[in-house]
């Protein structure tokens, strides 16, 4: 590629899967000594579907149960998992800790390692909720049905008269919320 001043450009790659739409805008962007060429695409929205019937989902501490009357799917949960990490954390902060006060704050490499199990538990959320919505989505679009999600209001309110673990079992669920 060459531009206007003299500038030649070598292209690394591209999406193909996106060649065949017709191009909008192109912006080209120096940034860190690099440059970096955006093509805007106009790619048309996908056809809107009747949905032949409903695909519920069940969201529980343990798993989550995907079905109808002809398809039942139950896909386990990470919690355990996570909140492993986030009782090492919290076993590092009361470690570093006196009732006066909390060293643990003080402590470049502790903080750090602190940070670092924290992370690590969302980012276990994080990905299984990714890959779970990514299969129920996948799941109802091949069978053309309409994913309906049970009722949580008042979860919160409730959330209050559960035990610890319990509760905290939820709240490592509120990491990341699932995207559908």
């Amino acid at each position: 590629m060459e531009l206007a001043g003299g500038y030649r450009l070598r292209v690394i790659g591209w999406d193909r899967r996106y060649d065949s739409f017709p191009n909008r805008e192109a912006s080209l962007v120096f940034r860190d000594g690099e440059f970096t060429l955006y093509i805007t695409k106009q790619v048309p929205r996908p056809a809107k579907y009747a949905p032949k019937g409903v695909l519920a989902v069940d969201v529980n501490e343990r798993q989550i149960v995907v079905g109808n009357s002809s398809v039942e799917q139950r896909i386990e949960t990470p919690v355990e998992r996570a909140l492993r990490y986030r009782r090492l954390a919290e076993r590092l902060q009361g470690k570093y800790s006196s009732p006066k006060y909390r060293a643990w704050l003080r402590r470049r490499g502790i903080r750090r390692r602190i940070r670092h199990l924290h992370r690590k538990a969302r980012n276990i959320i994080e990905d299984w909720a990714r890959r779970t919505s990514h299969t129920i989505i996948s799941l109802a679009k091949q069978s053309q049905l309409a994913v309906a999600r049970e009722d949580l209001t008042r979860l919160v309110e409730s959330l209050r008269e559960l035990s610890k673990d319990h509760r905290t079992a939820l709240i490592a669920l509120g990491y990341r919320r699932l995207a559908f």
